[in-house]
């Protein structure tokens, strides 16, 4: 059975990506929660019109993107974070708490899942990250991990 997601959902896929999973699934659990809906011929033409509508919203965005990239170009955002006395961390450096630096330093309101962490940290210093804001714009960021 092939479903049209409505919403991102763990482990199985993306928000509008159609998947296939099993009957039983799609029909007692994923269409009456609204997490998705039979990928029949008139869903995937509404879902064309829907992906459309998306990404000519997002292209007129992309000089507000390239304003926000040009915001954090260079900058360098200050994350505190728990460590031992030999600067190991305790626990785990992830984009969420990337995008809530970005939310406080700059007022820039990000998905996380636009931001690519290259180097799991696992010291206090400095480390770079990816943001994709578009599929055209992308800048980079140094973040610094201190002891709280």
């Amino acid at each position: 059975m092939d479903i049209i997601l409505l919403q991102n959902v763990q482990n199985l896929g993306d928000k509008h990506e159609i998947v296939s999973v099993k009957p039983g699934y799609g029909r007692n659990y994923l269409i009456p929660q609204g997490y998705g809906v039979i990928a029949n011929d008139t869903n995937k033409k509404k879902l064309e019109k829907i992906i459309e509508d998306y990404k000519a919203e997002e292209n007129a965005r992309i000089d507000e993107y390239k304003a926000m990239a040009e915001k954090i170009s260079g900058q360098t955002v200050k994350i505190g974070v728990k460590s031992g006395t030999s600067g190991k961390i305790f626990g785990k450096v992830t984009n969420v708490q990337i995008a809530a630096a970005l939310k406080e330093n700059f007022d820039i309101d990000l998905e996380r899942r636009k931001i690519n962490i290259a180097d799991e940290p696992k010291e206090i210093g400095t480390y770079n990250a990816t943001i994709n804001f578009h599929d055209e714009v992308s800048e980079t960021l140094q973040f610094e991990l201190v002891k709280e």
